[in-house]
């Protein structure tokens, strides 16, 4: 399962370079007491395709890797290298995480449990009926999987891309027909607002290279809450105008930070103290440079 008892594990990407991975990993497996090991195989470096993926799991295998997480361009590609596949992550379309046992290469998602993890801890008690979700990419479908995953009845996705949130909610309904559904353009989005319990912001807006918000909270009930999935910087414009006017917030480094949780358990079989990544995670993203937006192991 590992290299003499030690866990070397990678993340291969583009652009990963700025990853806050590599630091939230090995800081959390020294306070475990774990020999482990996390590198970065950034295909930009390396002067390699996305196309790739198969040849260097391949290669990090025969030099002893047991894990290798997966991100931008490449959690579609890898599908087809894999011999065994997650159900949750076979319908989501996507893996973040390969485990390498005996030679062999199975494929799970994270991103979604970091997401609900986060709603759990992070909004705990609050309803979650109907919610309202901008953003229908990685990170929206990881989010979307999983408020249908803790409960929500009614979820509506906006996009400026219709086709793609169309697929979306084509693919989410495989996997909960008893739910309602539906995809609608960003500006049909107005008279949702009102009704719902929460709304989530899963598209680039917020980031400090993409300023602004996808919707408007004044737009909202009082009573509803407002997550964000960017997580650099962790106060976006759009929790800060949602707490300003009262409403109850959910950061991306929730799922940041959840993800990387549920990865490293899979990984040693050890429960990582997601308090303590959390706190690391604040301290690594106060004093950071701001993470290349492929950095989100959840697009």
């Amino acid at each position: 399962m590992t290299n003499h008892g030690r866990y070397m594990v990678g993340l291969i990407g583009e652009g990963i370079g700025p990853s806050l991975s590599p630091a939230l990993h090995t800081q959390e497996a020294r306070s475990l007491g774990i020999d482990y090991e996390y590198r970065l195989f950034d295909l930009a470096q390396l002067h390699r395709p996305p196309e790739s993926v198969g040849e260097i799991l391949h290669e990090l295998s025969d030099n002893g890797y047991c894990a290798v997480n997966i991100t931008y361009p490449c959690k579609q590609l890898v599908l087809q290298h894999l011999d065994e596949i997650d159900e949750n992550a076979r319908r989501l379309g996507a893996v973040n995480l390969v485990l390498i046992r005996d030679g062999r290469f199975t494929g799970f998602n994270t991103d979604w449990v970091g997401f609900r993890d986060g709603v759990v801890d992070g909004l705990p008690g609050r309803r979650l009926d109907h919610i309202v979700q901008f953003g229908g990419g990685g990170a929206g479908s990881a989010a979307a999987y999983a408020m249908l995953s803790l409960g929500t009845i009614r979820l509506t996705l906006a996009d400026i891309d219709p086709r793609r949130m169309a697929e979306l909610a084509d693919r989410l309904r495989a996997s909960y027909p008893d739910r309602q559904i539906e995809a609608i353009s960003v500006q049909g989005a107005e008279p949702v607002m009102r009704q719902v319990d929460g709304a989530i912001n899963a598209t680039p807006l917020g980031m400090s290279n993409h300023p602004g918000t996808a919707f408007d909270v004044t737009r909202l009930r009082p009573d509803a809450w407002v997550a964000d999935v960017v997580y650099f910087p962790i106060e976006t414009q759009l929790l800060r105008e949602a707490r300003s006017t009262g409403h109850e917030v959910l950061d991306g480094g929730r799922m940041n930070v959840g993800q990387a949780v549920e990865g490293m358990r899979l990984i040693t079989g050890i429960r990582p103290d997601a308090a303590r990544m959390r706190a690391h995670f604040l301290e690594l993203t106060a004093h950071a440079d701001e993470p290349a937006p492929n950095d989100k192991e959840t697009q």
